[in-house]
């Protein structure tokens, strides 16, 4: 355990956490655009390229509300065990089948809801398994250097990923990506704690309905959680969009070719917003109050999003996608932070993943409308479409009072706890 005065990185179970999740972090940046690449050169489609990106989100739209009170029940450090080594089995047999001659759209498609799926009781999992591993005095610490890894690469992934996809197979890309979940699986199953081994002894008469609601009143009581999580679904429709078309527009809108190194660009430019933002947001939210951040973030998006649908040029293209990122990574972790500021420690996994559900709802809806608009009037007028969910975003967010929501250290976690 560290010290109060010390950060989460002078611990050396931390240590070998993070070495783990950078591998599987890594494995993911290069999944991020070989995944959509191999799907658009199997199919020659954008509705399915972007089938792909809602799949890959809309897991937690079935798994969502249950997943952080089942976890709550169980071992973590196993739950993330068991869902790193299943995830990595399953990247395993796309090269496989791939090397056979026999890959398939559904199988694709099948992969992407399983590791989706499994992604879920991770995401739950990890809720609760770094405060218990460094302590709560350093959560601030272990997330923004895991936050910062991440967000490096995702910068650099993504260029080495558009290499490889030409140079190799985006199937033996994602099979990269399965052999990193493996290791970290490995790794994580031979860490201990002060905690890790603890499950929690089963209550009499709980009800797992009574739990997930729980989270839901909690979150319905809070004004400044409620709205920033119920407005963040126009933002997720918006993003599931641009995420789910970004190998399309590249190829169609941009006159890339769908084996051009500068798919990878496009993917960067996203990554080195969100890394941008990943350093200014700390600073920003010491100066300005939660409701500025939103309400301005959602502003930048919609702006950056219509200028995006009229872009003709990759160097414009990627400037805007930076932008784009810098804003919804902003809107993203400025609602993450804040609701960990006023969420009780019981109600940690409860309340962010059901909020994840409500804000990440949009998502897999946004990338599959997104794709069939592009299939029947172009990416210009998907993204435009796409852009709605913003400016509603925006609006809702001015009608409720949004903007007065104040800074972080002026936010209190309730006297008492919400329960039914």
């Amino acid at each position: 355990m560290t010290s109060p005065r010390t950060g989460a990185l002078a611990d050396p179970t931390y240590r070998r956490f993070l070495a783990a999740r950078t591998v599987a972090m890594a494995g993911n940046a290069l999944t991020m655009v070989a995944l959509p690449v191999l799907v658009y050169r199997l199919t020659g489609s954008a509705t399915l390229t972007a089938l792909i990106a809602a799949a890959e989100t809309a897991p937690y739209l079935v798994v969502g509300l249950p997943a952080g009170a089942l976890v709550d029940r169980w071992n973590r450090r196993r739950v993330l065990v068991v869902t790193g080594a299943l995830s990595g089995l399953g990247l395993l047999t796309v090269p496989a089948a791939d090397l056979l001659g026999i890959l398939t759209f559904a199988q694709l498609l099948a992969v992407a809801l399983a590791i989706s799926t499994l992604f879920v009781f991770a995401d739950a999992a990890s809720f609760g398994l770094v405060p218990q591993m460094v302590g709560r005095g350093r959560v601030a610490s272990a997330t923004s250097t895991l936050v910062t890894v991440g967000t490096a690469i995702g910068l650099v992934g993504p260029l080495i990923a558009g290499v490889l996809v030409t140079t190799t197979s985006p199937a033996l890309v994602l099979g990269l990506d399965g052999l990193g979940y493996l290791l970290a699986s490995a790794v994580v199953s031979r860490l201990r704690w002060a905690g890790s081994e603890t499950t929690p002894e089963p209550v009499a008469g709980r009800r797992l309905r009574r739990e997930v609601g729980d989270g839901l009143r909690f979150i319905w009581s809070v004004p400044v959680v409620r709205w920033l999580t119920v407005l963040g679904t126009g933002a997720s429709l918006a993003g599931g969009a641009a995420s789910g078309l970004l190998v399309v527009v590249g190829v169609e809108q941009l006159g890339l070719a769908s084996d051009s190194p500068a798919l990878g660009w496009l993917f960067a430019a996203g990554a080195l917003g969100t890394f941008v933002a990943s350093l200014a947001l700390p600073r920003v939210q010491r100066r300005w109050g939660v409701g500025a951040i939103t309400t301005s973030g959602y502003a930048v998006a919609l702006a950056a999003l219509l200028a995006l649908s009229a872009a003709s040029s990759v160097p414009l293209a990627l400037v805007l996608l930076a932008v784009l990122n810098f804003a919804m990574t902003s809107l993203i972790v400025n609602g993450i932070v804040t609701r960990q500021v006023v969420t009780p420690d019981h109600l940690q996994s409860r309340v962010n993943t059901t909020a994840r559900l409500i804000a990440w709802g949009g998502s897999p809806l946004g990338a599959a409308l997104a794709g069939v608009v592009a299939g029947a009037a172009g990416t210009e007028w998907a993204l435009r479409a796409a852009s709605a969910g913003l400016l509603v975003s925006l609006v809702g967010a001015v009608v409720v009072g949004v903007p007065r929501f104040g800074r972080l250290d002026a936010l209190r976690v309730p006297s008492a706890p919400v329960s039914s």
